[in-house]
């Protein structure tokens, strides 16, 4: 799929065939125009690869629309938990589960490209339904959910009988953020051993999430990672974000994502 290309005052441009990396068309700029990265490129086929993926990308916003309706009205707050992979997110969602599990009912869509090793990792920690959905099976290995492969995962899904439901998404730095998928919010796991320069190489995920937990800190004495510039580089790209410390080996900072969790649910009602 293309790449959106977002400037870091948030300007959303799509570059036509022939034009430069400063020369925008002035079509761009029009309402509801989707970025779909700079084609210019495919010298023959330009134009067409933008257009398709325009489409595309609007059919995508489409469903994603009608799956945040069917959450909204069976009265579901929907998170879309995306990270790199190994980052911490199924250790993390275990601890979720165990932590919340007596007070709220926690349905869990497992996506990831193939098997359901994630899945399995979660049976027995409270989780009151898990559906899986494999990107290989019938979507072609793709890296990221998208609001089509939700749908799929929510018919399996008893809607009515969630509180909450996590989506945690196929592990990528890049195309999870770029799919809406009906969630209400997003949550990002960030390990420590990744590198503080990260939120500046892969700006589309930091800038697309609500919350970053900063996962691993358990490691950091035995890391050169330098907390104070990923924050720093954190907040260059995305100021909004909450972030929050944590270590889902040992437990620390699981309170405070919860908290979080709860809080989604909480606006959810009042909405």
């Amino acid at each position: 799929m293309g790449r959106f290309h977002v400037h870091a005052d948030g300007t959303r441009h799509v570059h036509e065939q022939g034009l430069d990396d400063h020369d925008h068309d002035p079509r761009d700029h029009g309402a509801g125009a989707l970025d779909v990265g700079d084609h210019s490129g495919y010298t023959e086929t330009g134009h067409t690869r933008v257009t398709i993926l325009e489409n595309l990308l609007s059919e995508n916003d489409r469903v994603a629309d009608d799956n945040g309706r069917r959450f909204a009205a069976s009265g579901v707050c929907a998170v879309n938990l995306m990270s790199s992979p190994g980052a911490g997110k199924t250790m993390l969602l275990r601890r979720t589960l165990e932590e919340l599990a007596r007070t709220m009912r926690i349905g869990v869509l497992e996506g990831d490209i193939a098997t359901s090793l994630d899945a399995d990792r979660l049976e027995g920690a409270g989780a009151t339904a898990i559906s899986v959905v494999n990107t290989s099976a019938g979507f072609g290995g793709e890296c990221h959910l998208d609001a089509v492969m939700v749908r799929s995962g929510m018919e399996r899904l008893p809607l009515s009988d969630l509180d909450l439901l996590i989506i945690e998404n196929v592990g990528n730095l890049v195309c999870p953020a770029e799919f809406r998928v009906g969630e209400q919010a997003r949550a990002m796991v960030f390990a420590v051993t990744e590198g503080e320069e990260k939120p500046l190489k892969y700006p589309v995920m930091f800038r697309a999430t609500d919350v970053v937990v900063v996962n691993k800190v358990d490691l950091l004495p035995h890391l050169d990672f330098d907390l104070d510039a990923f924050l720093s580089n954190l907040a260059a790209v995305n100021p909004k974000a909450q972030v929050i410390l944590a270590s889902a080996r040992t437990g620390e900072g699981v309170g405070e994502w919860c908290a979080w969790l709860v809080g989604q649910r909480a606006v959810a009602r009042r909405d």
